[in-house]
């Protein structure tokens, strides 16, 4: 995994900026990451003092902070400003289903997740006292940029003190090739999803072999569905405190795919969501 040296968090000044700088603090502080905040609007005096305050009552940064304050179309400023600063780590404080910070989320989410040159951070739950993580999913998807998106699970694992990682393998149901009319067809599905859960476990497991899980239970977990529907469900379900994905590729495949799976889980966040670029 690329180390965190630089973390970028959306500065909107709601409510919510309180626990966001918070917990952007904490994860600057636990990668001994510079912490940059960006705020799109224009720069007041009252402004500058409101966030000095909160920043004041946050613990001790190891590095300092910087502010950046600048007009425009948010998407753009927060693209610019990942790709000026060289930022490794986008933070962006969303609601879940609320209209108060639809500003970051739906539409803005989706453009800022699919153009951003760096791994993104939704909290959805941020808070002023760290609340524990003690289960992250993750995606096993079959494409080259999977290791690399389990092996940065591990990394927040550790970092967080979280003992718990499920990494979800989701199986399309058109790789069944199996239309189940009786019970003949019935058992022919049966043993082909238990052939293709095989297949998926075998996978993930040679990717885990390179990595160093210990003190953490590790899960493998096939599912059959939609992509994006069924791991955001699973994490919603299994009540996941990460849900932990590969970014969208922009160049590929999968850049077609992206909007109908990665949507699902923009448009009602589960939990709090990592993409990993």
């Amino acid at each position: 995994m690329q180390k965190i040296h630089k973390i970028l968090i959306g500065v909107a000044f709601s409510p919510n900026l309180k626990p966001n700088i918070f917990e952007a603090v904490r994860l600057a502080n636990m990668f001994d990451a510079e912490l940059v905040g960006v705020h799109v609007g224009t720069k007041s005096n009252k402004k500058k003092t409101d966030l000095k305050a909160l920043l004041s009552k946050a613990d001790p940064l190891k590095k300092p902070f910087k502010t950046i304050w600048k007009e425009g179309n948010p998407v753009n400023v927060i693209i610019e400003t990942c790709a000026s600063e060289q930022i490794d780590l986008l933070i962006l404080g969303a609601i879940q289903k609320e209209n108060l910070l639809k500003y970051y989320v739906g539409s803005i989410a989706r453009k800022i997740t699919r153009k951003a040159p760096c791994s993104v951070l939704l909290l959805i739950k941020p808070s002023v006292l760290r609340v524990a993580c003690n289960h992250i999913v993750v995606n096993g998807l079959k494409d080259d940029r999977t290791e690399e998106t389990i092996k940065t699970a591990f990394v927040f694992s550790k970092l967080l003190h979280c003992n718990k990682i499920t990494i979800v393998e989701e199986v399309s149901q058109g790789e069944l090739h199996v239309k189940v009319s009786d019970d003949k067809t019935l058992r022919k599905s049966s043993i082909a999803r238990e052939r293709l859960s095989t297949r998926e476990n075998q996978r993930v497991k040679h990717i885990l072999e390179d990595i160093k899980s210990k003190n953490i239970t590790v899960n493998t977990q096939p599912i059959f569905g939609k992509r994006g529907y069924s791991i955001g469900h699973y994490a919603k379900v299994k009540r996941a405190d990460l849900l932990v994905m590969n970014a969208p590729n922009k160049l590929g495949f999968f850049d077609r795919i992206f909007p109908h799976d990665i949507e699902y889980i923009l448009s009602e966040l589960p939990t709090d969501v990592l993409i990993v670029k």
